[in-house]
């Protein structure tokens, strides 16, 4: 599916859509989004973006909930986003733990790869915004080109307490608030 990479976004799933947990989102029942999170995501669709989520999710490497329950989470997602005329175009996920030393766990840039071919977007993520609420989230996806954008949900306090992030990175109180903004600009 070949996209102008100025028409793609990419968001990490916990805590940037949905409230995270130390203890992981481990069913449908705990999964819950974020206040206005889906709206953006419809905003941006309506807008003509597709929004791609790349989400690091080891709980399954930690045998703490299987692949038909991540489905079910996503599942519970997709419905909630249709109901207010969104869509995701796509999610990645890493199920494995940092042990294993994979190519596709963030901050590494194997999913992102996968972004770029699936959707043909050529060498890069040039132009390509992501949002994250960790530096993880943002690092792989920098060194392809994409922009970085950090939200102050989720672990995103503490990111930007850290002060390690990418040059240029733009931060929003939230979801609603990074759609709000770029949009605008755009």
């Amino acid at each position: 599916m070949k996209l102008n990479s100025k028409k793609i976004i990419i968001l990490d799933r916990d805590g940037v859509i949905n409230y995270d947990s130390d203890q992981y989102i481990k069913s449908a029942d705990e999964w819950e989004a974020i206040p206005g999170s889906l709206e953006a995501i419809s905003q941006l669709n309506q807008a003509g973006y597709h929004v791609v989520i790349a989400t690091n999710q080891s709980g399954i490497g930690r045998r703490l909930f299987d692949v038909d329950t991540l489905n079910a989470i996503h599942e519970k997602m997709h419905k909630q986003l249709a109901r207010l005329g969104g869509e995701i175009a796509a999610i990645f996920y890493c199920p494995h733990i940092a042990e294993d030393l994979c190519q596709c766990r963030k901050p590494k840039i194997g999913m992102y790869l996968e972004i770029i071919k699936r959707f043909d977007l050529g060498a890069s993520l040039k132009g390509v915004p992501i949002v994250g609420d960790s530096l993880r989230d943002l690092i792989g996806a920098v060194t392809l080109g994409a922009n970085p954008h950090l939200v102050l949900t989720g672990n995103g306090l503490k990111t930007r307490s850290s002060g390690d992030l990418p040059p240029y990175t733009a931060i929003h109180s939230n979801l609603e608030d990074f759609a709000n903004h770029f949009l605008e600009i755009e």
